[in-house]
């Protein structure tokens, strides 16, 4: 119990993160189920919790598409109907906001550029965020309107 909570201290973990710290550790089986259980009914350890904290704050501080969340969640091994609920608030008004905001960062970032490549580089960016192509060019055309294409 004393090596989960000195790896929650830090921040927060999802199930699996804890089961693997506890078994890298060598800790038994029914030990590791134990702690974790424990750790569940005093309510520090919920991959629910996780997931829509996790959604919450990965859109404030870096917008990403609803594909890519979904991603990064079953990257830390989070439970997936904690991550389907996390992302069942996630509309495609809020997928297209988010894909606004980094259009228009980098339109910004690299305003010194001629337009064809501001573009470029935008749809790559909200590319590798997981926007689709349609949210992608909307936001993009978005950003850049009212430009001169010379």
């Amino acid at each position: 119990m004393d090596e989960a909570l000195r790896y929650l201290e830090s921040r927060a973990r999802t199930v699996r993160e804890v089961e693997r710290r506890l078994d890298a550790c060598g800790y038994g089986e029914i030990e590791v189920g134990n702690t974790v259980e424990r750790l569940r009914e005093l309510n520090l350890l919920d991959d629910a919790a996780y997931a829509r904290e996790f959604v919450r704050t990965r859109l404030n501080t870096k917008p990403v598409s609803r594909a890519h969340l979904r991603e990064q969640l079953m990257a830390h091994e989070t439970e997936r109907e904690a991550i389907d609920e996390a992302l069942s608030g996630l509309t495609g008004e809020t997928e297209e906001q988010s894909a606004a905001l980094v259009a228009r960062k980098y339109a910004r970032q690299y305003a010194h550029l001629p337009l064809d490549e501001r573009r470029e580089i935008v749809l790559r960016r909200l590319s590798a965020r997981g926007f689709s192509y349609d949210v992608s060019r909307a936001a993009a055309d978005a950003a850049f309107s009212g430009e001169d294409e010379a």
